[in-house]
């Protein structure tokens, strides 16, 4: 099969650049098709990592823009919205009880500023809002156990991960969540130290997060990496059921087969012990997560499973992801699964193929053992990282994320 993939991105990137208008006061990329004129937070930083492989001319502006758009929008409690429309943002207040944007905003000014050669003079007058970005997360979102919690259960990226979809407020320590956490503060060490800036708290902070994540949510039973559920009563030393035996732990792992489980990999914070363990007893596991076509969003071991066309939020219950298939993939190069990462490499590029020969079109999601589409035809965004994947196959100059 021809690697229809290359040559689609090529013809339809474009449809992505957006001109300034409304409250979006620079221009922006957006994800295409339902989201057609929508800057997303964690769509925009991946499309851009694959616009830079794609594109033959500059489109510098609308990349600075993305960041740009979202830092205009900060609010007094150092708050940004996860999506920002001409005329709207989401139908939800960004409040200290909401989810804001994803832990990536600073990861997507490092890429950049890697991709300038390290010049960070750009972003130099936008860096105090960058840590006040992070600060906002180390205020509201960091347990006492050092671990990161979603606020509640909308916009999560993983739309609807079960460990954190219909449970309370402020109770799930997401492995997803606490990864992009850990890289944030790495990205926001890299520019400070470019700008000269003391970042040594952060450094630490960065530190203390990837121990608590090797401690509290890596299963040495089931060697994976899960989420931790932080919703326990609080320790009352007085309670005449409990005082004879304090709790002495601060949250329970969540046993379910997530696919972000790999980012522990994808982040550098699983050791190679414990990579080799994930990789061997469970990415390869075709009743689990290996399937024809990808990383099962879900392991199909999972009561939760389920495979169908969902809209807010998006199935991630099953179906493959483009974004999933490629995170996974970074995660397997960068702690040497070579022949693994080509294979899922490999997946990726047919399954797009495929649906490009079949419809014309990539979608949002699909089918793990048919491959067939599920949902929103022409949706581009992270999908256009299997350009990235198969320069990788081909032996070329790979361009990655931060």
């Amino acid at each position: 099969m021809s690697n229809a993939i290359l040559q689609y991105a090529k013809d339809n990137y474009k449809k992505m650049f957006r001109q300034p208008g409304g409250q979006l006061k620079y221009t922006f990329i957006a994800p295409g098709s339902y989201y057609a004129n929508q800057l997303w937070d964690w769509d925009s930083w991946l499309t851009d990592i694959a616009l830079h492989q794609i594109a033959e001319e500059n489109f510098s502006e609308y990349a600075y823009g993305c960041i740009r758009n979202f830092l205009e929008h900060m609010d007094a409690y150092d708050r940004i919205p996860m999506m920002i429309a001409p005329d709207k943002q989401l139908p939800l207040e960004l409040t200290l009880d909401a989810n804001g944007h994803k832990p990536c905003l600073v990861q997507h000014a490092a890429f950049l500023t890697q991709q300038n050669g390290g010049d960070a003079t750009w972003i130099e007058p936008w860096f105090p809002r960058l840590k006040a970005f992070v600060d906002g997360y180390i205020r509201h979102h960091r347990h006492e156990c050092g671990l990161y919690f979603w606020i509640d259960d909308c916009g999560l990226g993983v739309d609807n991960d079960p460990c954190t979809f219909y449970r309370p407020l402020r109770s799930s320590a997401s492995i997803f969540l606490n990864c992009l956490m850990y890289k944030e503060l790495e990205a926001l060490v890299y520019i400070g130290k470019i700008l000269g800036e003391d970042v040594s708290s952060y450094e630490e902070e960065a530190a203390n997060l990837k121990t608590a994540v090797r401690e509290q949510c890596y299963d040495e039973k089931d060697g994976m990496y899960y989420s931790v559920d932080l919703n326990l009563l609080p320790v009352d030393p007085n309670s005449f059921l409990h005082k004879g035996a304090p709790r002495h732990w601060q949250g329970l792992i969540q046993r379910i087969g997530v696919w972000s489980g790999f980012m522990a990999m994808w982040a550098g914070i699983a050791t190679p012990e414990q990579a080799e363990r994930m990789v061997k007893e469970n990415l390869l596991d075709e009743k689990g997560f290996w399937a024809p076509w990808g990383v099962r969003s879900l392991s199909k071991y999972e009561k939760m499973y389920a495979i169908k066309n969902s809209g807010n939020p998006s199935c991630w219950l099953g179906p493959i992801w483009g974004v999933a298939n490629y995170m996974v993939f970074r995660s397997l190069v960068k702690y040497g699964y070579t022949e693994e990462a080509r294979i899922l490499a490999q997946k990726t590029v047919d399954l797009f193929n495929k649906d490009i020969a079949e419809t014309g079109e990539i979608h949002e999601y699909y089918d793990p053992e048919s491959g067939a589409p599920i949902r929103n035809p022409g949706f581009q965004s992270w999908n256009l990282l299997s350009v990235n994947m198969l320069a990788w196959l081909q032996g070329e100059k790979t361009v990655e994320e931060f």
